[in-house]
């Protein structure tokens, strides 16, 4: 290996996207270690076992494997030997307190029956915000999904087209432009949560997610999301790269305007030739860049931005199967809108709430002991900047309200099968993932903090400092990330290499 071949880099942050960038760095070329804080790869990807339970923490929708595939196929390698992704249908079941139900599926015959239920005239309005939702796919995720917006004028040059296809209107505006039936119009539009986006405010470009999921399904690792994580971890680790546990970095050290190298738990420092970070956006420039004029700006620069809400998660563990439940379920409270705008901008708790009920035992009966199964409900919630709520008095009442709902509509006997649960809160997003306000999506993904009004994918002023995460473009989930450290590892490459991967 020549010397200009082996540059050493650090990856701050063991996320999809941490783990994703360095696969890619270490694919091209260079040393990279990657250093993670807590005990276990994943970030928000976490795992819990819990008395013979498993429980993902984050992210249990897998959708383009493509993504996942390129990243193994960069050294001839393949996703199937480090995991097994398996197919999961219907994509989500999508319930109603008044008991209307819609499965999200992906078979047009079967979508335009339950359609046609509802409102034959929807039938045709949604083969056309199909259409629509494919050609926001081809602009947004295959076209740009990939490439840094380092200068205002890459983004644009793509404005004339993001205009044409009126990408400045909000998700659910141009929803209601094509399906009349008021469930519909939420089923086409809920998709947004899922990135930490109000579907009344993020740009309707983020409808691109419905032809995503159309075109490349909706998928989970057997033996849970953070398998995945491993899988990844270990194709890392095959290809010559370090990872480092347990050992939060404690500053991103500059000379002379260009990043050094990092100072570790125990105090050491250790020299790189560049440094790409994972954490949140404002903890590294606030926390791990406190020392440098640039850090101290642009953390003052990003308190004035809006950050996406955060969660509840609740995890528990029941003595009995629920061979009901599929996989993924959208439980829709009784309001949208009204709710929606109270977690984006109400100093409490709303009264109500809509819930994700996650069962993957329905796909992977084994995360459970036998006879039993694991489940988890997310509840979106204010962050700590827009609610002050005291999580440790609020968590456990906002469980048991949780628990008491999902008993009344969707588990019988809830209470009397369970066997253990677990809660994580916004404020444990901030003291476990250093997620400024305990946000859980980072920026609000609104069209100006899209792109280039995003964080970089490499600083404008430290030339060998970059990003990699659901803070920079092209923003959340699990292929936004994916695709994040894309870009960025294009830049380095480019930048330490001369290349490009």
């Amino acid at each position: 290996m020549t010397e200009t071949s082996a540059k050493k880099i650090a990856v701050v942050g063991a996320g999809f996207g941490g783990l994703a960038l360095a696969i890619r760095l270490q694919s091209g070329g260079c040393d990279v270690t990657l250093i993670e804080g807590r005990d276990k790869p994943g970030g928000r990807a976490y795992v819990y076992r819990d008395q013979g339970f498993t429980f993902d923490a984050g992210p249990t929708v897998i959708t383009d494997p493509d993504c996942i595939e390129e990243l193994f196929a960069l050294s001839g390698r393949k996703s199937s030997d480090y995991v097994t992704l398996l197919p999961v249908a219907p994509f989500y079941r999508l319930c109603w307190e008044d008991g209307d139900v819609f499965d999200y599926v992906n078979d047009q015959a079967e979508l335009d029956a339950q359609i046609a239920r509802k409102n034959p005239a929807d039938v045709a309005g949604y083969k056309r915000f199909l259409k629509y939702s494919e050609e926001l796919y081809q602009e947004g995720y295959i076209k740009l999904g990939h490439v840094p917006f380092q200068q205002v004028g890459s983004m644009l040059a793509s404005a004339p087209q993001l205009i044409k296809l009126e990408a400045y209107r909000s998700v659910y505006d141009k929803v209601c432009g094509f399906v009349k039936d008021d469930h519909l119009r939420q089923a086409l539009s809920f998709h947004t949560l899922l990135v930490g986006g109000s579907p009344f405010a993020a740009s309707s470009i983020y409808a691109l997610i419905h032809a995503l999921e159309r075109r490349g399904g909706v998928w989970f690792a057997k033996g849970g999301t953070n398998a995945l994580v491993s899988g990844l971890a270990r194709l890392f680790q095959d290809l010559g790269g370090t990872l480092r546990l347990s050992d939060p970095v404690q500053e991103i050290r500059t000379e002379r305007g260009r990043a050094s190298g990092v100072v570790h738990a125990d105090g050491s420092f250790e020299a790189f030739d560049a440094v790409a970070s994972n954490a949140d956006v404002m903890h590294t420039y606030a926390s791990l860049l406190k020392n440098d004029p640039r850090g101290r700006s642009v953390g003052k620069a990003l308190k004035r931005k809006r950050f996406s809400p955060s969660l509840f998660v609740l995890h528990f563990g029941l003595n009995q199967p629920q061979p009901h439940l599929r996989h993924h379920t959208i439980c829709f409270g009784p309001r949208y809108r009204g709710l929606i705008d109270e977690i984006y901008g109400k100093n409490a708790l709303a009264d109500d709430f809509s819930l994700y009920l996650h069962s993957p035992c329905a796909t992977d009966p084994d995360l459970a002991p036998p006879g039993c199964s694991a489940h988890y409900a997310l509840s979106p919630v204010p962050h700590l900047g827009t609610a002050d709520i005291d999580w440790a008095v609020e968590g456990p009442r906002y469980r048991d309200r949780i628990l008491d709902y999902l008993e009344a509509h969707y588990i019988p006997h809830l209470r009397d099968n369970l066997v253990t649960t677990r809660i994580f809160t916004p404020k444990d997003f901030e003291t476990e993932l250093n997620a400024w306000q305990g946000s859980a999506f980072s920026l609000e993904p609104v069209l100006t903090q899209s792109a280039w009004f995003r964080t970089h994918n490499r600083d404008d002023v430290i030339p060998n400092l970059y990003f990699v995460g659901a803070g920079t473009h092209p923003g959340a989930g699990v292929p936004g990330v994916i695709g994040s450290a894309k870009a960025t590892s294009g830049l380095m490459l480019s930048d330490l290499l001369g290349g490009a991967a």
